[in-house]
């Protein structure tokens, strides 16, 4: 492939395949919500969900026009809060990708946790992806927990942790990912409910 990036068509049909965080030739990508649907369950609206989608596909395409190639950067909005998670060449391309994502339109905040080091490694992708699907399924297992609640990013064993979560979930939440082996850190990027607004939730999504 003579791009180093990858087009949102290329990017969905590769995380379909569910390989989209290991392409060797894509090194700045949109992460592992690209344009994927609405999720039946979830406890954004459906409104909310399709501009969160709008929200990552804007996004990659600033930074691919305004970064250069060497970065690896997963773009993933919850709630029009933005989570960066990758790999840049320096400071200043830390800083411009801030800026491109915070003047997107409909972004609320930016949660920058981008680190300057050289582009990661297949391998290193490809641990982040089983690390990734492991927790997902402990979610699953879990009966105290919504699984479509959160998302969950890995990047080079830290763990990213989004959703609308109650303090309750949360905590319960981090505590599983923390149990998974290769883990070396969660970052919490939540938005905090309270158990009532878990309930008006729960009745809404229930009388659908």
């Amino acid at each position: 492939m003579n791009s180093r990036f990858q087009s949102p068509l290329m990017s969905l049909l590769a995380a379909a395949a569910l390989v989209s965080s290991l392409s060797a030739c894509a090194p700045l990508m949109v992460g592992g919500a690209v344009m994927t649907g609405l999720v039946a369950v979830d406890r954004r609206t459906s409104g909310m969900q399709l501009e969160d989608e709008g929200i990552e596909l804007r996004t990659y395409q600033g930074l691919r026009r305004g970064l250069s190639e060497n970065s690896h950067i997963n773009v993933t909005s919850y709630n029009r809060q933005v989570l960066l998670t990758g790999e840049v060449a320096s400071a200043a391309d830390k800083e411009r990708a801030d800026k491109i994502t915070q003047s997107q339109e409909n972004v609320k905040a930016v949660a920058n946790e981008l680190v300057i080091q050289p582009v990661s490694t297949l391998t290193a992708r490809s641990k982040d992806t089983i690390i990734s699907g492991q927790i997902k399924a402990l979610f699953v297992d879990a009966k105290d927990l919504q699984s479509n609640a959160f998302k969950v990013i890995t990047e080079q064993g830290v763990v990213y942790l989004m959703g609308r979560v109650t303090s309750r979930e949360a905590q319960r939440a981090t505590d599983i990912a923390r149990s998974v082996g290769g883990v070396t850190k969660v970052v919490r990027v939540f938005d905090i409910i309270t158990e009532e607004e878990l309930k008006r939730l729960s009745a809404q999504t229930s009388s659908k």
